[in-house]
């Protein structure tokens, strides 16, 4: 039996995984051992489990929530939302979903959103409490049970999630929010050296980056003589690991101007008021930097669908996104503005909109020359021989940047091992390389299963053409 089997697992006791020998296509059974693996840490072989058990029952509600939790304790969060958003839809929802949709909601900025979820998750069922949300949201319900009690010094009676001042630290003295920018923002202005040179196969949309961004800025007469103005946005959308970020710099690296990376830790407040003033600090970092490139990561954080928002603070910071790039107060001439996101369904369309993100580009798993690349990059300056780059490149089809990263990563970890028990250092050969690849899957495929769903049915614009041309799929 295959080590890769997840009946092989040693995490298993062996009489359950006799009983899975005889009885393969037992839903309950599967469902009852990938518990068990999820419970000692073998999330990969409890995903495939959970996999394997929905196949056989699509509706099996706790192979679905199991999922989702291997998903969530991998980090795969935008993989778990998918499947927790479903759960939590109903008014009756499993307790333990509410949970596990509330962390990701709080680990994503939504506060309030996952404040509400777990008023639900408590009010459902009381022993469903969660210590890291109880400490969070103990003073948004303070006469629930939350979990473990806090001191009574450390509660207040007002909402913390509706104060829009700051308080008081007890001793006289003004607590400001933390990562406040509206006096003075904290980013770094960067000169990056990458350059579209680095950037491994992508001339689709490299092509599409040279028309909007880095033409009008090596030919400004021209283009203004068309009436067209420096700036505006683009949207880069896809799987994770393939290459957003690092597209982005390079942008900046190929025209040789400033770069201003924004993640939603720079923007997102518990104070209400202040994530906007956050967001038009950053605008205006911009400007006073201009030419610039102003990206945001994780864009769908910030400019998540209206609808999909339960209180009014979500909107607000829309709103106020939505005026920046605008430019309705300060001109934007100047900035180019590049997102970056996982989950273009869930970003409002109003973003979508001439004049601000108006190029919207699906940034796929890199292609055959990009593996190559990739792979020679990623083994530069570390001990090869006889290694054929294009067999590695074959072999990784499908696979994400970060993850042909992490397959070299593995190769590395067997050689160093071997090199710390002879005192040698021994050179990675090419089996080295392919026998780390054969024990990943690529991580695309989650992203995939999900924006089939949505290319296939939610697709009255043609927003997400691109994804069924890349699948293949006819529309």
């Amino acid at each position: 039996m295959s080590s890769e089997d997840p009946l092989a697992s040693e995490l298993l006791p062996a009489p359950l995984r006799e009983a899975l020998r005889f009885s393969p296509n037992n839903a309950p059974l599967l469902t009852f051992a990938a518990d068990t693996l999820l419970k000692h840490g073998g999330y990969l072989h409890a995903e495939a489990l959970f996999k394997r058990a929905l196949q056989l029952q699509p509706n099996n509600l706790q192979a679905r929530l199991g999922l989702a939790s291997t998903f969530y304790q991998q980090g795969k969060h935008s993989a778990a939302m998918v499947i927790v958003e479903a759960l939590t839809n109903p008014d009756y929802a499993p307790p333990k979903a509410l949970i596990l949709h509330a962390r990701l909601a709080l680990r994503g900025g939504e506060r309030r959103l996952a404040a509400e979820l777990y008023r639900r998750a408590i009010k459902a069922d009381s022993e469903s409490t969660d210590d890291e949300l109880a400490r969070n949201f103990a003073q948004v319900f303070p006469n629930e049970a939350l979990g473990p009690k806090l001191p009574v010094e450390s509660m207040s009676t007002s909402d913390p999630l509706e104060d829009a001042h700051p308080k008081g630290d007890g001793e006289g003295r003004e607590r400001l929010p933390v990562g406040g920018l509206s006096e003075s923002p904290g980013f770094d202005v960067e000169k990056p050296t990458l350059t579209f040179a680095n950037v491994g196969g992508m001339e689709d949309i490299k092509e599409e980056i040279r028309m909007k961004i880095i033409l009008p800025m090596q030919q400004p007469d021209l283009y203004k003589a068309y009436g067209k103005k420096i700036g505006g946005g683009i949207l880069l959308y896809g799987p994770p690991g393939c290459g957003k970020t690092f597209l982005a710099r390079a942008t900046a690296g190929h025209v040789n101007i400033n770069f201003v990376s924004v993640g939603i830790n720079d923007v997102l407040e518990m104070w209400i008021g202040q994530s906007e003033k956050n967001l038009h600090a950053i605008f205006e970092h911009a400007r006073a930097n201009r030419p610039c490139v102003l990206f945001f990561d994780e864009v769908d954080a910030l400019g998540a669908n209206r609808a999909d928002l339960l209180k009014s603070g979500g909107r607000q910071l829309i709103n106020q996104f939505l005026s920046e790039l605008d430019g309705v107060q300060s001109s934007n001439e100047g900035v180019l503005i590049l997102a970056a996101t996982n989950a273009p369904w869930h970003i409002d369309a109003a973003f979508r909109r001439p004049g601000r993100f108006d190029r919207i580009i699906f940034v796929p798993p890199p292609d055959f020359k990009a593996r190559v690349e990739i792979v020679r990059l990623q083994l530069e300056g570390k001990p090869t021989d006889m290694i054929d780059y294009d067999v590695i490149a074959r072999k990784t089809d499908g696979f994400s940047g970060a993850d042909i990263k992490a397959a070299i990563d593995l190769a590395i970890e067997a050689r160093l091992r071997d090199a710390l028990k002879t005192g040698r250092v021994k050179p990675m050969l090419e089996g080295d390389l392919l026998a780390a690849v054969k024990k990943l899957r690529p991580t695309t495929r989650e992203w995939f299963e999900t924006a089939r769903n949505h290319a296939l049915y939610a697709n009255q614009s043609g927003l997400y053409d691109d994804v069924l041309a890349f699948l293949g799929v006819k529309k």
